[in-house]
């Protein structure tokens, strides 16, 4: 009996021990294939559309395509009913203006050859180039693509001599540039302070001209449109050609005013020395602001000295208030004016820079003031 319990005892281990490792293998192949599961799980999910969509193409596509946040456009103006926001559709239907490929760009500047650069700014450089049917042009390639939208949508909106003229634009990829007119003789500032020149060409008439021509491009962008545009930084890009004819250029700070708009409240731009206090103590930007603006541009015309160096609104008044006038005029000036000419486009100047911006006079005003001193562009008395 105990041989017969021994051996039924060693058979029902066996078994045990058989179905064991059974087990044991079932256990991990079923382990392994779970995890195997997983693995090929996860990569089906890394393979699928959702996950290309998020995810960023390492080369930019050769089809001109422009990438436009509307709400950070305008140099991110807060967003409110007052900003002038317009639609991309509007800005780029421009089919009366030649839409320049890379490649055209890049032939007409010498591929962007420092020997054609122009100026060099915070938001872009500007090229000299030729057109093969020899045309000069000057090529403004934007480092962001906010002054671009400003600067392309006050420009096609505009067509006054006193203004640059807009002939065409590059969009490729991320690249914006801008084909407007070459003005040939450099800008305002240029000849205004030259440190080199002892005798300035610039005389008192041309001068004068140059005011009226500027004063007659506001008028046109504040009172000749439909929706009016505030220039913002009239002193930036003051160009001449070769009759010292003035051009005013850069409207990458411009905003448009919508016909029931009196103004806009933005961030604090321009050039120091020409912003008028109430633009810079509370951001409300108007078409006065660039009466103020035009009206230190008057007195640096007149004097030679540049707002920038000085505070010259201060200095004028000072030489004003004690009667000193012989010390205003530009001594670089070939010719002095008469004293009533010097006195009357002064009077326009400290009108213009009124510190009530409601008294200032509107720019066609200012024309028509800037005009009547002809008959004081006398010889000076004696």
């Amino acid at each position: 009996m105990a041989s017969l319990i021994d051996t039924v005892h060693r058979g029902l281990l066996k078994l045990a021990l058989f179905f064991g490792m059974k087990l044991w293998l079932l256990a991990t192949f079923g382990i392994g294939l779970f995890l195997l599961l997983i693995a090929c799980c996860s990569i089906i999910c890394r393979k699928s559309p959702r996950h290309k969509v998020s995810s960023y193409p390492k080369k930019q596509p050769l089809v001109p395509q422009v990438h436009i946040d509307m709400v950070k456009t305008e140099h991110q103006l807060p967003v409110s009913s007052d900003t002038h926001s317009p639609h991309p559709s509007d800005i780029f239907d421009l089919g009366w203006v030649h839409r320049f490929t890379l490649r055209e760009i890049i032939d007409a500047t010498n591929n962007f050859s420092n020997d054609n650069i122009i100026k060099e700014g915070g938001c872009g450089s500007v090229y000299r180039g030729i057109l093969p049917d020899a045309t000069w042009v000057a090529v403004k390639w934007y480092f962001g693509s906010n002054e671009f939208i400003s600067e392309i949508d006050a420009l096609r909106r505009t067509m006054h001599k006193n203004l640059v003229t807009l002939l065409g634009y590059c969009l490729d990829g991320s690249t914006r540039m801008l084909v407007c007119e070459y003005v040939d003789s450099g800008n305002l500032h240029q000849w205004l302070h030259k440190d080199a020149m002892k005798v300035s060409p610039l005389t008192w008439d041309i001068r004068l001209d140059i005011t009226i021509g500027i004063a007659k491009a506001l008028s046109y962008l504040h009172e000749g449109l439909e929706q009016k545009i505030v220039h913002s930084n009239v002193t930036s890009c003051k160009l001449l050609d070769q009759n010292w004819n003035p051009k005013v250029a850069d409207f990458g700070l411009s905003r448009i005013l919508d016909y029931d708009m009196s103004h806009v409240t933005t961030p604090v731009l321009g050039t120091y020395g020409y912003v008028a206090p109430e633009y810079a103590c509370t951001g409300i930007l108007s078409d006065r602001s660039d009466v103020y603006s035009f009206g230190v541009l008057i007195m640096e015309l007149v004097s030679g000295k540049s707002p920038e160096d000085m505070s010259l609104v201060d200095w004028l008044k000072k030489l004003i208030e004690t009667q000193r006038y012989n010390e205003v005029g530009d001594p670089k000036m070939p010719d002095q004016p008469s004293s009533k000419a010097l006195k009357s486009v002064l009077l326009v100047a400290f009108r213009c820079i009124d510190p009530d911006a409601q008294q200032r006079p509107k720019m066609s005003q200012i024309v028509h003031m800037l005009e009547s001193t002809y008959r004081f562009a006398l010889p000076q008395e004696t």
